[in-house]
């Protein structure tokens, strides 16, 4: 995931400096299981809504996110492969409930 300086020309929306230092913190340091972000409409950026420790399940993830608003997230997932490797995958998540409302 990269982030770009700045507001998106197309949209007008920036992303906060703490958003773009805790994604870092959950990919490179594992400080963090996931992050939740949303769309602050006053500064028009995605800001931190919640973060999970790492000891946190993914049931805790799904129970952090609103049932009627919509969110964007990144959840790290653990696994085992079938050569018994212990990985990691990092998930960006677009959550959008059907009675949202568009933004």
């Amino acid at each position: 995931m990269a982030f770009r300086g700045g507001t998106n020309a197309s949209s007008g929306m920036g992303v906060a400096e703490h958003s773009k230092s805790t994604y870092l913190e959950l990919q490179r340091k594992k400080v963090f299981r996931y992050v939740i972000f949303k769309i602050d409409e006053t500064k028009k950026e995605v800001v931190v809504e919640k973060t999970g420790g790492p000891a946190e399940s993914y049931d805790d993830f799904t129970a952090s996110l609103p049932e009627n608003d919509c969110r964007y997230a990144v959840y790290d997932f653990d696994f085992v492969t079938s050569e018994n490797c212990q990985k990691s995958k990092i998930f960006f998540i677009a959550w959008s409930v059907f009675i949202s409302t568009a933004k």
